[in-house]
């Protein structure tokens, strides 16, 4: 079966695209068929579930921070021995970088890989008025080619079947489900978004559930049919980016067949439950450029693993601050590692850990590594969100100055003043055009709360490496 491709977009967030996906992986996955997830948009939570159910990492597409190339290489590349990649859309399906544009937005990926669109909609409080819903999807943007209708949380056969009748006279999408409120399939939420994979709320009795509702309520085979073949099947060879100076952009050739670099160092990646935010781009592009990467747990390992180099993620530090804190080892090893002159990278999580203290969610300080002179604090929560460019101001671990990136912040916490002695490396431009410095450089240790996608400028990857090389 030649790989096909569908894009799963809701009408807003909150209305069940995150669920249908994971269902319709694990209801084609019993199929006997291969499919092969992934995300728009910044979102690393989503990603570790469908990696859950579908066996295979979850691929980002961001359009804003790695462009329409890196999309459809990534699409090309790791769907290649798939039967079907299915793409989990971002928020509702025009909703991006801006209210005045397309840019980031599930719509805009799905007509750069010419891939229909099943929306998702929440019918719980309508009949009728869904179908007028959907038939505004469809006008507002005639070039996206919005394929298929689900109904979610439907009151019952006959509400289902008065939505489908709706549609189907209606519009051009194409009705081919809907499911009743299922509270057993709800997953529990918190500050961030839903409770992560690797927590365990998607247990193996969910997952069967979902997968029986999925098969029950949707016409499977319509939808496979309705899916399109992979575009540009050439495009599944390597990445390769120019330069490192500038906005970079990748430019794609053919992998000659090398692919990964020789072995040059170990990178111990710190991933447990207080840790796991990573692009799994950013990995592969560390394993690319010469690193074997050494996963590790602040949270229970009695020591550092032998490496050259530390990454820190984001994650959920400030919900295990005491166990943390209490691994009292580990944290004077991290700070007995940097002060050797060794090269970490922290992001978001990183940050907090590496700093002197981090209060939990009751207020409750509790001491970490001691790098970073400032106090986390979760109250009152403050959200900031938001993509932004990043600016290397000075020579890093991560990228020499003049490096231009791009990444996201997506955090509760705030952090007191940081003295001034502590060098700010990083310029972040917002996309409303403020600027401000960030990026705290200690010694050989980065910190910073963006979590940059490496792919915006695979050379970090290739510096990061270099660096840790250097001892």
């Amino acid at each position: 079966m030649t790989a096909r491709v569908l894009v799963v977009a809701g009408v807003a967030s909150g209305v069940g695209k995150t669920t249908i996906t994971l269902g319709l992986l694990e209801a084609y996955r019993r199929r006997g068929l291969t499919v092969q997830a992934f995300k728009v948009g910044p979102d690393f939570i989503d990603p570790g579930f469908h990696e859950l159910v579908s066996g295979r990492p979850s691929y980002n597409l961001d359009g804003w921070m790695c462009g329409r190339e890196h999309a459809l290489a990534t699409v090309a590349r790791h769907a290649a021995d798939a039967d079907l990649a299915l793409i989990e859309g971002v928020m509702g399906c025009f909703d991006g970088a801006d209210a005045t544009g397309e840019e980031g937005s599930t719509a805009q990926m799905a007509k750069w890989l010419g891939a229909p669109v099943v929306l998702v909609i929440d019918a719980s409080s309508q009949a009728r008025s869904a179908a007028a819903v959907v038939q505004g999807f469809e006008r507002f943007d005639p070039d996206l080619h919005l394929a298929a209708v689900i109904a979610n949380r439907v009151g019952g056969e006959g509400h289902g079947r008065m939505i489908a009748d709706a549609t189907r006279t209606s519009c051009r999408a194409v009705p081919v489900g809907a499911l009743a409120r299922h509270d057993d399939l709800v997953l529990a939420e918190r500050h961030l978004g839903l409770v992560t994979a690797l927590e365990g709320p998607l247990t193996p009795a969910r997952r069967a559930l979902l997968a029986d509702v999925v098969e029950s309520s949707i016409d499977l085979d319509s939808l496979l049919a309705l899916a399109s073949p992979l575009p540009s099947a050439g495009l599944a060879g390597a990445i390769h980016w120019e330069g490192s100076e500038g906005a970079a952009r990748p430019s794609l050739t053919m992998d000659s067949g090398g692919g990964q670099a020789p072995l040059r160092v170990r990178i111990g990646v710190a991933r447990d439950a207080a840790f796991q935010f990573y692009y799994a781009e950013n990995l592969d592009l560390l394993r690319a450029a010469g690193a074997a990467l050494v996963f590790w747990s602040p949270l229970a390992d009695a020591v550092l693993p032998d490496v050259d180099g530390l990454y820190f993620g984001g994650g959920y530090p400030e919900l295990h601050a005491r166990r943390l804190s209490e691994n009292a080892g580990v944290v004077k090893a991290v700070g007995e590692f940097a002060a050797e002159g060794r090269p970490i990278y922290a992001e978001c999580g990183g940050l907090m850990y590496l700093a002197e203290a981090l209060e939990d969610l009751d207020g409750v300080p509790h001491r970490m590594v001691g790098l970073l002179p400032t106090t986390v604090h979760m109250a009152p929560p403050r959200l900031t969100l938001g993509y932004t460019e990043v600016h290397f101001l000075a020579e890093t671990p991560l990228a020499p100055a003049g490096a231009v990136a791009r990444g996201h912040e997506f955090h509760f916490s705030t952090i007191d003043p940081v003295p001034e002695r502590v060098r700010r490396v990083y310029r972040l431009g917002g996309r409303r055009g403020a600027e401000r410095a960030e990026g705290y450089l200690i010694g050989r240790t980065l910190m910073s709360y963006v979590h940059l996608h490496f792919a915006s400028n695979p050379s970090l990857a290739r510096s990061f490496v270099a660096a840790c090389a250097k001892g």
